[in-house]
């Protein structure tokens, strides 16, 4: 089986990186650099018309969306365990991955590129302050769900690596996000974990070789 997954730095690819290595799976990375556009161009766009990352490609097929993405990962390697044994825990899993990429994630969006959403003059501000407010309130979910917890499960999921994402992607932009405990905890013990610290060494240097492409 072939495996190459298309990854940006910074976005939501973070996620499937992540699960693919904690897998033991053996794939290729082929780096997008989105700020340069290469994410429309006619050879990408066959693969993803929607324009984004992560795209997954198995044997030729490629497979869009982070969700289901991570699902396919979890079935694929089940000795790995990143989706709960429990039919019902399973299906939790499904739903809190499907809150980080649609209930979580937009809001990064706005508060990253507010003018996005509202383009009449002097509105920015105010669209990025409404996003954060919503972004917190989804960040005290998860820190109630973390209260005394390393994991949102009895162990390491796909769960985790797509929360990590949502949270640390929110401290890129300046947030203040020291008040939500447990969610800083989930951030630095899953920076302890082998998996992420390869991901963050391979981040830096995919965004060096783009900085002298510039």
């Amino acid at each position: 089986m072939q495996l190459t997954l298309f990854y940006a730095p910074f976005t939501c690819s973070f996620v499937p990186y992540l699960a693919l290595t904690e897998a033991g799976a053996q794939f290729e990375v082929q780096p997008v650099n989105t700020r340069a556009g290469q994410q429309t161009t006619p050879e990408y766009l066959k693969l993803n018309p929607k324009r984004k990352v992560p795209v997954l490609v198995i044997d030729g097929q490629p497979i869009t969306e982070t969700v289901a993405i991570q699902i396919w990962i979890a079935r694929t390697f089940p000795q790995a365990k990143l989706l709960p044994a429990d039919p019902m825990h399973e299906i939790r899993a499904i739903s809190l991955m499907a809150w980080c990429a649609s209930g979580i994630h937009p809001h990064i969006t706005r508060v990253k590129a507010p003018a996005r959403f509202c383009n009449v003059p002097g509105t920015e501000e105010n669209v990025r302050r409404l996003a954060a407010e919503q972004l917190f309130e989804n960040f005290q979910i998860a820190d109630d769900m973390l209260k005394g917890r390393e994991f949102f499960f009895d162990h390491f999921t796909v769960v985790d690596a797509h929360f990590v994402w949502c949270f640390r992607a929110g401290m890129r932009f300046n947030l203040d996000q020291s008040r939500f405990a447990n969610c800083m905890a989930h951030l630095e013990h899953m920076k302890r974990r082998p998996s992420v610290q390869k991901l963050l060494a391979y981040e830096k240097e995919v965004q060096a070789e783009f900085a002298k492409a510039a």
